[in-house]
């Protein structure tokens, strides 16, 4: 695993956490799945250009999409 990687896996989970401890006291499940998602696929994925754009995508999400 690169150092970019394990930097970039620690930054997404910590903001993961944090959308996903919002979206539950919230009630609001966007957020919460976000969440779920951002402190999950770091596992699956080793290139840190594709885990950036996917972490960006997903702690977009929350703000465009409103359930």
């Amino acid at each position: 695993m690169q150092t970019t990687a394990l930097l970039l896996s620690v930054i997404f989970s910590s903001v993961g956490l944090g959308y996903f401890i919002y979206g539950k006291k919230q009630q609001q499940s966007v957020p919460l799945i976000c969440g779920l998602a951002l402190m999950i696929y770091p596992y699956f994925i080793d290139s840190a250009a594709l885990m950036s754009a996917i972490g960006i995508l997903l702690i977009a999400v929350p703000r465009f999409i409103r359930l």
